[in-house]
C-alpha cells in the first residue's frame, strides 16, 4: 500500500518540472501550460470532496482498483496527446482519479492491528509524500533522457503495476456505511459540525501544508537565481533532502500509538517554525548557505510530515465507521491550505524575493502552534472540570501514555 500511494500521487506532479518543454511541444504560452498544471490541481481538489466519500460506501478494493485503472488510461493520454486540449482533458482525468491515494490511507487504517495505527499511517504516509517529491527529481531526469512523453509512460507502467499489487493484496470488506451518495456527501459537512476535534486538526495540518506549499513554489526561482544559477536537474535533487524528513516521520506514527499524538502535533509544529532560521539562509553565496537549505528541508519536511500523521492518527480513531469522509473533509481543506500558501508565495517572491517567502513559511505554522497552545489549555481546562471531557481518540495522554477512553494494550505497553 505504501509503494500504490506513493506512485498513484507522483501522477499529479510529474508535469510541474516539463512547464517549458511542454509549451515548446504544444507552442503554448507559459501561462496556457500553467492552466493546464493548475487543472490538475483543481481536479484533485473535486476528487477529494466528492469521490474519496465512496470509501465508506462502496467495496473499497474495487473502488480504490476502478479509480487507479482511470488514471492508468490518463496517464496514457497525457503520453500520447496531440494537442494542449487533449493533455488538459487527459490530466483533469488523472488530477481526478489519483485521490485514490487518499481512499487508501484510512482503509490502511482500517486494517491495521490494534495499537499500531500510528505506525501504519506513517509508514503509509511517507510513502505518499516520497512519490510527490521524487517525482520531479524523476520527471527532470527521464525528460531529459528521453522526453517528456517518457515521463508519463512511465507513470502509467508504474500506476499499472500498482493495480495489479493491489488488487492481489487488498482484502474484500463490506462497505462501513448504506446510504445515498446526497445524503453521504451532506454527512462530511455533519462530520465537520458535530467533531471539534476534526476542525482543530485541520487548523493545524492546514497551516503547515500551506507553508508546504510556499516553499515548494518559490524554492526553484530561488535555486536558478544569483548567487546559485541552478538548472532544473540540481533544483530537482534538493527535493531529495524533503524525502529523508518524511522518512524520519515515521517517528511520530510510534508517539501516536503511545497515546502522544497531541503533543507530537504541537512540537512537530514548533519545528516547522524554526526550520525556516536555516532554510533563509538558502539564498546566500556559498556552500555553507546550501548546506543551511538542506538542513532546514530535512526539519521542515519532518515537521509538516510529522503534524500531518500525527492528525490522521487522531481524527481515524473518532469515528472508524466514517473514516473515508472523516479524511475527505481533512484532506480537502488541507489541500486547499496549501494551495493558499503556493498562492501567497508567488505573490511575495516577486515583490520580496525569498525573505518574504521565507517570513510567510515560518508565519503559517506559528498561527498554528499558537491555536495548538490555545487548545491545549482548553483541554487541560476541561479536563480539570470533568475527566471525561476530551473525547477518545484525540491524542491526549493519560499519565500512564494511553489515550483516554482506549485500553492500553500490553503491545503498547512492551514498546
Amino acid at each position: 500500500m505504501t509503494f500504490a500511494t506513493g506512485v498513484i500521487v507522483a501522477n499529479n506532479y510529474y508535469a510541474q518540472p516539463l512547464e517549458h518543454a511542454l509549451a515548446g511541444a504544444f507552442h503554448a504560452s507559459s501561462s496556457a501550460v500553467g492552466t493546464v498544471l493548475t487543472l490538475i490541481q483543481l481536479s484533485y481538489a473535486l476528487g477529494l470532496a466528492t469521490l474519496v466519500p465512496l470509501g465508506d460506501l462502496l467495496e473499497r478494493r474495487r473502488l480504490i482498483v476502478t479509480m487507479v485503472s482511470v488514471t492508468v488510461i490518463g496517464m496514457v493520454l497525457v503520453a500520447v496527446a496531440p494537442s494542449l486540449g487533449v493533455l488538459a482533458a487527459a490530466s483533469a482525468m488523472v488530477g481526478l482519479t489519483t485521490v485514490a491515494a487518499q481512499v487508501l490511507v484510512p482503509f490502511a487504517a482500517h486494517l491495521a492491528p490494534k495499537g499500531q495505527e500510528g505506525k501504519t499511517i506513517s509508514t503509509v504516509m511517507s510513502g505518499l509524500l516520497i512519490g510527490v517529491l521524487v517525482s520531479r527529481v524523476v520527471a527532470g531526469l527521464v525528460s531529459q533522457a528521453l522526453g517528456w512523453r517518457a515521463v508519463f509512460l512511465l507513470g502509467a507502467l508504474l500506476t499499472a503495476v500498482s493495480v495489479a499489487l493491489l488488487w492481489r493484496t487488498l482484502p474484500v470488506l463490506p462497505p462501513a456505511t448504506k446510504v445515498r451518495y446526497s445524503a453521504l456527501l451532506r454527512s462530511v459537512l455533519t462530520l465537520l459540525r458535530e467533531e471539534p476535534v476534526l476542525r482543530w486538526r485541520i487548523i493545524y495540518s492546514a497551516s503547515s501544508y500551506a507553508a508546504f506549499g510556499a516553499l515548494w513554489t518559490s524554492i526553484g526561482f530561488m535555486l536558478a537565481a544569483p548567487p546559485h544559477n541552478f538548472s532544473e536537474g540540481p533544483i530537482g535533487l534538493f527535493a531529495l533532502f524533503g524525502v529523508a524528513g518524511a522518512v524520519g516521520a515515521r517517528f511520530a506514527g510510534r508517539l501516536a500509538d503511545r497515546g502522544w499524538a497531541h503533543y507530537a502535533v504541537g512540537g512537530f509544529l514548533a519545528l516547522a517554525v524554526v526550520a525556516w532560521v536555516p532554510i533563509r539562509e538558502g539564498a546566500g553565496a556559498g556552500v555553507g548557505a546550501l548546506v543551511a537549505l538542506a538542513i532546514g528541508l530535512l526539519l521542515f519536511d519532518l515537521g509538516v510530515q510529522g503534524v500531518h500523521v500525527s492528525n490522521q492518527a487522531i481524527i481515524y480513531a473518532l469515528r472508524p465507521d466514517a473514516r473515508s469522509r472523516i479524511n475527505s473533509a481533512y484532506m480537502t481543506l488541507y489541500f486547499l491550505g496549501g494551495a493558499a500558501g503556493s498562492g501567497f508565495s508567488a505573490v511575495l517572491y516577486a515583490g520580496h524575493g525569498w525573505r518574504g517567502v521565507s517570513v510567510l513559511g515560518a508565519a503559517l505554522p506559528a498561527i498554528g502552534l499558537v491555536l495548538w497552545v490555545v487548545d491545549t489549555a482548553l483541554r487541560r481546562r476541561a479536563v480539570s472540570v470533568s475527566p471525561r471531557a476530551i473525547p477518545a481518540g484525540t491524542g491526549t495522554p493519560s499519565p500512564t501514555g494511553s489515550v483516554p477512553g482506549r485500553p492500553r494494550s500490553s503491545r503498547s505497553g512492551r514498546r
